[in-house]
């Protein structure tokens, strides 16, 4: 299965508990109110519920940006 980036991206404006259309893909994580531990597992459940993907805390380690976050969904994002 896999979704549009728009749809992805509205999805994590409710996780970050922001305005629907807020994220573009180009925001800091660190500028994010929002981003933290609980954020990333509820980001590991929403990939997972999404697109059956399992990721690993260490799969975040290099991600600095929401479009960091939308590349960790891969191929499941369509443009």
């Amino acid at each position: 299965m896999s979704m549009k980036r728009s749809e992805f991206l509205a999805l994590l404006d409710e996780l970050f508990e922001l305005p629907p259309g807020s994220l573009t893909g180009k925001e800091s994580l660190a500028d994010l109110e929002g981003w933290g531990s609980m954020a990333m597992i509820s980001f590991m459940a929403l990939v997972d519920e999404h697109f059956g993907m399992t990721l690993s805390p260490r799969q975040f380690a290099p991600c600095v940006t929401v479009d960091d976050l939308v590349a960790l969904a891969g191929d499941k994002i369509a443009v």
